[in-house]
C-alpha cells in the first residue's frame, strides 16, 4: 500500500513540475484592457470642455 501512495505522488510530481513554468506565462502587450479607464477620461474631457465652452459664451 505504501510503495503505491510513494508511486503515485512521485508520477504526481513528475508531471506537475515541468508544468509550473506554463502557468507563469505573461500575457502579450496588446492584450491591455484599455477600454474602462480610458473612456471614463475621454467623457470627462468632454464634460469638462463642454463646461468651459459655457462658461466662455456666458
Amino acid at each position: 500500500m505504501k510503495t503505491k501512495l510513494i508511486n503515485i505522488t512521485l508520477l504526481t510530481i513528475c508531471f506537475l513540475i515541468p508544468a509550473l513554468p506554463l502557468l507563469a506565462q505573461p500575457t502579450p502587450p496588446h492584450a491591455a484592457p484599455i477600454d474602462g479607464g480610458l473612456s471614463l477620461l475621454i467623457a470627462g474631457g468632454i464634460g469638462y470642455g463642454i463646461k468651459k465652452a459655457r462658461e466662455k459664451i456666458k
